[in-house]
């Protein structure tokens, strides 16, 4: 008999996880599950991470440790906002040998045509990146193009300039003039670069 855990969430604390949590339960005893452990989010967004959904974390965890064989949850918009944090996810379970139910999309990646459906969300997501690293590229390039710097602003002047020659002409390390300084140690290596 398969091991489930349950997730739930909902993003506004006017909302109630209970109707999700009713359908999956009812759900987990049609197909023979025994519910182990039930993990919700309540007044969250799905765009939040790990460290903002206690429940997601721990159902993750659970996943880790093999409390459970499948996770059982609402839809795909109840685990992340984004295609690329679902597939982490996926691959994250997936790793140790956990599956997944999503009940609105009728995903169940223990079964073949399951794990064809989370192949070709990884192939997507690839896609997503992609597209999303070519945007960026061409804004930076457009950017320089039209003469903009590229970059956080630096507070880098001659003064400052002139006194991290000087503490480095007295011996002084790199991290201290940095921490001195109140700079990073890359802006401290790039002004004695320039010198040398």
């Amino acid at each position: 008999m398969k091991r489930c855990s349950i997730y739930a969430r909902v993003s506004t604390d006017s909302q109630s996880t209970d109707n999700q949590l009713l359908e999956l339960q009812r759900i987990a005893e049609l197909k023979g599950y025994v519910v182990t452990q039930i993990f919700t989010d309540e007044g969250i967004s799905g765009a939040k991470g790990r460290d903002f959904r206690t429940g997601f974390d721990n159902i993750i965890k659970g996943a880790i440790k093999k409390d459970f064989d499948i996770i059982l949850c609402w839809s795909v918009d109840r685990l992340g906002r984004s295609l690329q944090d679902l597939v982490s996810f996926l691959n994250e379970i997936h790793s140790v040998g956990c599956d997944l139910y999503i009940h609105q999309s009728g995903i169940d990646t223990s079964t073949p045509s399951g794990k064809m459906m989370f192949q070709m969300c990884g192939v997507f997501a690839e896609f997503e990146r992609g597209m999303i690293r070519e945007r960026v590229i061409s804004g930076q390039n457009r950017a320089k193009s039209q003469g903009k710097h590229i970059g956080r602003p630096t507070n880098l002047n001659e003064g400052l300039t002139h006194s991290i020659k000087y503490m480095k002409e007295q011996g002084v390390g790199i991290r201290k003039i940095a921490k001195e300084l109140k700079v990073g140690v890359g802006t401290v290596y790039k002004v004695l670069d320039e010198v040398a």
